[in-house]
C-alpha cells in the first residue's frame, strides 16, 4: 500500500496521530499534547505532518518555520515519528522528503533537527538521509523559581562554576 501524506489543520485529525506521537513523546498525555499543538500552531507557527498507510496514521512530523541569524530562513523539525511496527517501510524517508521540499517551496536556507543522544537508529536514519551532525545541542533545566523572600542558602550573585 501506498503512503500518503498531509498536515492535520484541526483537533481531529490531530488526535489521530496521538497513537504514533506518544511513542516519541509520552510524557505527554493525549488532552496536553492536543493543547499544546493547539498553542505551538497558534504562537510559532508549528504544523503537523502526517502519513497514512490504508487508511491508519503510520507517522507524523512537527515543523516550524522560521528565521535564525546563524542559518537565516529555515525549516525546523520538532517531531519525528514513525509508528514502531512500520519503521524501514519507508515512513520517514517519505516524511522527510515532503519536509525538504516543501523547506524549498517557502525559500529556506536549510532544515534542522535535535535527536536525543540516544535515538542510535534515528542518528543513522538521519545520516541516511544526507543530513550531518552540525553542533552540540545543549539543555539546562530549570526549577520553578524560589517564592520573593525564601532563603536559598546561596547568595544570590554567585554563579557556581563560571
Amino acid at each position: 500500500m501506498d503512503i500518503t501524506l498531509a498536515l492535520a489543520d484541526d483537533d481531529a485529525t490531530r488526535a489521530r496521530c496521538w497513537p504514533v506521537m506518544r511513542q516519541l513523546r509520552p510524557h505527554l498525555d493525549k488532552g496536553r499534547f492536543l493543547a499544546q499543538a493547539c498553542r505551538q500552531t497558534t504562537q510559532a507557527g508549528w504544523r503537523l505532518l502526517y502519513a497514512e498507510r490504508g487508511g491508519k496514521v503510520v507517522g507524523c512530523a512537527g515543523f516550524r518555520i522560521s528565521e535564525w541569524l546563524a542559518w537565516g530562513r529555515t525549516l525546523y523539525v520538532d517531531d519525528l515519528v514513525a509508528d514502531e511496527h512500520e519503521r524501514s517501510r519507508g515512513v520517514g524517508r517519505a516524511l522527510m522528503g515532503w519536509l525538504a521540499a516543501h523547506a524549498r517551496a517557502e525559500g529556506c536556507a536549510q532544515l534542522h533537527l535535535d535527536s536525543g543522544v540516544q535515538r542510535f537508529g534515528a542518528h543513522r536514519f538521519y545520516l541516511m538521509q544526507g543530513m550531518h551532525i552540525s553542533a552540540h545541542h545543549f539543555a539546562l533545566e530549570l526549577q520553578p523559581p524560589a517564592p520573593v523572600g525564601a532563603a536559598s542558602g546561596r547568595d544570590a550573585g554567585h554563579l557556581p562554576g563560571l
